[in-house]
């Protein structure tokens, strides 16, 4: 079963939906982030979860 590492981003209710995306692309581009869930708030303001994938590297039996 895969691990998972969590990143919760508050986006303010202020900011354009085309700032919010360009937000999270960045975020997904360079740290290689998914959304994982987004949840919008009756303000405007947003709270998103971003996951990334753990990867472990097996240690040498030598």
């Amino acid at each position: 079963m895969p691990e998972y590492e969590f990143r919760d981003v508050y986006v303010p209710r202020g900011v354009s939906r085309r700032a919010a995306t360009q937000l999270l692309t960045e975020h997904a581009e360079y740290g290689y982030w998914e959304l994982a869930r987004m949840r919008l708030y009756p303000d405007g303001s947003r709270r998103v979860r971003l996951r990334r994938r753990i990867i472990r590297q097996p240690r040498p039996t030598w």
